[in-house]
């Protein structure tokens, strides 16, 4: 139980390096690419938390990932959003991890459109970590921002800035929470095609290029697919509309350690 306890954290570390990185919610988003920077929907209150300012409906979502099929690896999320007559406001929590090692996240958003053409976003951010075994626990807190400009009708651009004061759990080995930048594109090329690409850096890794396409099926009924170049990710899934509520369904799958479920579910009052 030891070994597997010790693989699982050391697999944890490789896949995440200092922890608490930027990770996108909603299967919408995991299976075209973890593309989230450049749309707005119910999930950009972690994605890109200006797109929060075209939401119109009181929704509550829930997702949840099996990364690898380890359960050691899960990851929940539950958030709510609530549109103000001066913006819209986001409420998110979510946690990774097992008794061993988990990360918590909270966060509070705000954002507002300041014409039809832009929107801009801030979420402040507080983190937990613990790590089992008596080696005790760390808080941190920062914060991340966000625009979108919707350039047409079709097409609109995204940028994203997590983590920019680069917080740390602890000046003891300089553990920081790694800082990411995003940057994207979506592009609706007609009535039933949406297409996004998206550049993502993390301090902490190389640069990777993100894109994926949804295809409207029917009024409800969607098919989407991705690829990721670091790590070399292929995504896919499908979602569909069923009076107030949203299903997504996802999946992405890694050459060497395979799959990686997602499900979400929206409900709009």
């Amino acid at each position: 139980m030891k070994k597997i306890t010790t693989i699982i954290f050391v697999l944890t570390s490789f896949l995440s390096f200092s922890g608490n990185e930027k990770r996108n919610d909603g299967s919408r988003a995991a299976s075209m690419g973890f593309t989230g920077v450049s749309i707005s929907d119910f999930w950009s209150v972690t994605n890109n938390q200006a797109g929060l300012a075209y939401i119109e409906n009181l929704s509550i979502g829930l997702y949840t990932e099996n990364k690898f099929l380890l359960k050691e690896l899960n990851r929940s999320a539950i958030a709510i959003v609530n549109p103000l007559n001066s913006g819209v406001i986001g409420l998110s929590l979510s946690y990774f991890g097992y008794n061993m090692y988990n990360e918590k996240k909270l966060g509070i958003a705000y954002s507002r459109k300041f014409s039809e053409m832009i929107a801009f976003g801030l979420q402040l951010d507080y983190f937990h970590t613990k790590l089992g075994d008596n080696y005790g626990s760390k808080s941190a807190v920062t914060f991340e921002l966000g625009f979108i400009a919707k350039i047409n009708k079709n097409l609109s651009i995204g940028g994203h800035i997590y983590n920019p004061i680069q917080a740390k759990f602890n000046d003891y080995n300089n553990e920081k929470i790694p800082s990411t930048i995003a940057i994207g594109l979506a592009n609706k090329f007609s009535e039933n095609i949406l297409t996004t690409i998206e550049f993502e850096k993390s301090i902490n890794t190389p640069l990777n290029l993100k894109t994926g396409i949804e295809y409207k099926i029917t009024e409800n009924y969607f098919a989407r697919l991705g690829i990721n170049t670091n790590p070399e990710l292929l995504t896919f899934g499908f979602g569909f509309n069923y009076s107030s509520f949203t299903f997504d369904f996802s999946s992405n799958y890694h050459q060497i350690l395979g799959y990686s479920p997602q499900m979400s579910v929206i409900y709009r009052f």
